[in-house]
């Protein structure tokens, strides 16, 4: 370390992109301080992404239980909705803990508080027991993350108004909620809600649920929502949020005929995205501006307009997912160490916890064809799986997307499991696999990977298991 610096590199924010970075930069024997304002961990796993599959999961066990008949099971099934709530929080508080643990293993020093910048090399770290200190750094990674977006006269202090960190933290189960947004965060809860029982009624002013996948991943997530019992409207602007004796009056505008429409419920959920944190670094101090959606822009490599200054995660810009700002983090720790960085421009897979699940990766058949590609498709029922009919979960399908000389462009997958199996796809796409390589890879039986070994085969007209196109 530089005499001239009280640290190497300095990381402002513990989250998925912040710990990894500041990990990885320890591992090439830099010296790293971590500032951390929350918890580590960050929205993943405190407050997102952990706790909501832990809630998916659980909830997925009750709703199984109930309707399984068909394989001979009936179950009176009694959820303890608080006690839930107990086992998803020790698995956070775990997995919080090791990630401190992971950190000081590192030699990361970790610091608790607020980082603001006085200057290019030099930030005051307000701390939580109102003291506060000066450190001066050769290099800094910004990663402090997005929070969710609040709608006017939807503010998340209002009583009755929840944003998914609330949702998720609920005393008792409601009755009812009314879910504003139909992205694939708010249909995961939507979900998780259903199968414990609640009532639920989605509001989306877009005309379509889920519109960032294609929609026919998606058809089978939106019947499997009906089945569920959930109200979908579409086309609805979320107006206004009044008080009520019962809980909440939610009043929605319809986007092309200005009706009105009003929906009762115990309490509203928000989940209309995320919005990058950049405000609480003080960022002008040190000549960094966002750009007009809120993120600092950079280079491939995480590098901002400030050359020792990176920024990675959610607060670099899309795609917003988690496992997307670890690899920045790492990239742009390498870049910092002075080694050979991997490429900034990776396959990043794409997922939502609904049922079922979809999965995406790479190119849709219609980005194919709008390149210099002569496009191919191969796709493989999930009704068709033996493995997936022994699990009683058969709806959706397995696409492969290749080009003429059948190298694999992009993969999308609606299904069971589609979370674990589209990283053989993303394997596919970062490393130029074609769909013949794919097919002659021996796949174990009965498995759901299957489904990619037959698509694949699909692609040459050479599927044993579905009558090929």
């Amino acid at each position: 370390m530089s005499e001239q610096f009280d640290t190497d590199v300095l990381v402002v924010g513990g989250g998925p992109a912040g710990y990894v970075a500041a990990i990885r930069a320890a591992q090439y024997d830099l010296d790293v301080t971590l500032v951390e304002m929350d918890a580590l961990g960050g929205t993943c796993l405190n407050r997102g992404c952990i706790p909501s599959k832990a809630l998916i999961s659980a909830a997925n066990v009750a709703h199984n239980a109930r309707t399984w008949s068909e394989m001979g099971i009936t179950a009176e099934v009694d959820v303890d909705f608080q006690q839930m709530v107990e086992w998803k929080d020790d698995v956070v508080g775990n997995m919080n803990r090791s990630v401190e643990k992971l950190c000081k293993a590192n030699r990361v020093s970790l610091v608790d508080g607020r980082a603001t910048f006085e200057d290019e090399h030099t930030v005051r770290v307000e701390r939580s027991d109102d003291n506060s200190e000066r450190l001066t750094f050769e290099y800094a990674v910004l990663a402090t993350g997005s929070r969710p977006i609040e709608l006017p006269g939807f503010e998340f202090h209002r009583s009755g108004v929840h944003d998914a960190k609330e949702a998720l933290q609920f005393d008792e189960l409601p009755d009812s909620l009314v879910v504003v947004g139909a992205g694939y965060i708010g249909i995961e809860l939507s979900m998780l809600f259903a199968k414990l029982g609640v009532d639920i009624t989605v509001v989306e002013a877009l005309d379509s649920m889920m519109p960032a996948f294609p929609s026919d991943l998606v058809a089978p997530v939106s019947s499997a929502a009906s089945a569920l019992g959930i109200e979908t409207n579409y086309g609805e602007l979320a107006a206004e949020c009044r008080s009520t004796d019962r809980g909440v009056s939610v009043s929605t505008e319809d986007a092309e005929s200005g009706e009105r429409r009003a929906y009762e419920a115990d309490g509203v959920l928000v989940a209309v995205g995320r919005t990058p944190v950049t405000e609480t670094m003080d960022l002008y101090r040190i000549g960094l501006e966002p750009n007009e959606d809120g993120f600092v822009p950079t280079d491939r490599y995480g590098r901002t307009d400030v050359d020792h200054v990176f920024a990675v995660g959610d607060v670099a810009g899309e795609p917003m997912l988690a496992h997307a700002g670890s690899k920045e983090g790492e990239i742009a720790a390498t870049e910092i160490a002075g080694r050979d960085p991997p490429s900034g421009d990776r396959a990043v897979p794409a997922v939502a916890f609904t049922s079922p699940q979809i999965a995406t990766v790479g190119m849709t058949e219609a980005e194919a064809e709008e390149t210099e590609h002569t496009v191919s498709t191969g796709e493989f029922p999930m009704r068709a799986s033996g493995r997936a009919l022994t699990t009683g979960h058969t709806d959706g399908f397995v696409r492969l997307v290749s080009s003429d000389d059948g190298v694999v462009l992009g993969g999308q997958i609606v299904g069971p499991e589609a979370s674990e199996l589209i990283s053989e796809i993303t394997l596919a796409v970062e490393k130029g696999l074609s769909t013949e390589e794919l097919a002659e890879v021996i796949h174990p039986h009965p498995t759901l990977s299957e489904a990619i070994q037959e698509s694949a085969a699909n692609d040459q007209a050479l599927a044993i298991h579905t009558l090929n196109r």
